[in-house]
């Protein structure tokens, strides 16, 4: 019987090989590695800060007031923003406003609508009710 002929190994093959055995990172890890740290910086930079409301309770017995604060969640940030604009926010408003990804804002105004919070002017035009 003739010896069979080994199966040669792809240059591709080997370097892939390599790369995962070396943890050594790809185009694609560094974009989205470049992406996050662009994120960060806008961040740091104050291009969005969550807003801060005061709220301010008196107390029973006393004159003296009492101030906490509360964060807002992202719902209130999207819907202030979509308040603020009465002739309507498009998707890439909002974004450029609250800082939040494609996703997050999608779901958000997807819950606005189902309560009726907010109501679509045309497509991707949202309005306060």
């Amino acid at each position: 019987m003739a010896a069979r002929k080994a199966k040669s190994v792809s240059f591709d093959a080997m370097v892939k090989f390599f790369m995962k055995q070396y943890n050594i990172p790809t185009r694609k890890d560094l974009e989205s590695v470049i992406t996050r740290l662009d994120r960060i910086e806008t961040l740091l930079r104050g291009g969005t800060r969550a807003p801060v409301r005061r709220i301010v309770s008196s107390a029973d017995s006393s004159s003296r007031t009492t101030s906490r604060r509360q964060v807002l969640t992202a719902t209130d940030m999207v819907f202030e923003v979509i308040q603020h604009s009465p002739k309507g926010v498009g998707f890439k408003g909002i974004q450029a406003a609250t800082g939040f990804d494609d996703k997050k804002i999608r779901n958000i105004i997807y819950r606005l609508d189902k309560t009726k919070k907010i109501k679509r002017k045309t497509r991707g035009i949202y309005v306060a009710k």
